[in-house]
C-alpha cells in the first residue's frame, strides 16, 4: 500500500450567524477549487464588534487536502 501526502492551508470563514456557519462557508468555498478535502481543524474563534455588539463570527481553520501530482 502506498502512502499519501496532504497539503494544509489556513482559511478564515466569516458569518453573521455563528462560528459553525463561518467554518462551513470556508470549507464550501475551498471545495469549489480544491479536491479531496480531508480534515478541517478549528484553530481560533473570534468575533468582530461594532457599536458594542457582535457584528460577525470568524472561524480560523487548517484544512487538509490530498496532494495531487
Amino acid at each position: 500500500m502506498a502512502g499519501s501526502t496532504y497539503k494544509i492551508i489556513e482559511l478564515v470563514g466569516t458569518s453573521d450567524k455563528s462560528w459553525e456557519e463561518a467554518a462551513s462557508i470556508a470549507i464550501k468555498t475551498a471545495g469549489e477549487s480544491l479536491k479531496d478535502l480531508r480534515v478541517a481543524e478549528v484553530t481560533k474563534l473570534d468575533v468582530t464588534i461594532e457599536d458594542g455588539k457582535v457584528k460577525s463570527y470568524r472561524t480560523r481553520l487548517n484544512l487538509s487536502f490530498k496532494y495531487q501530482k
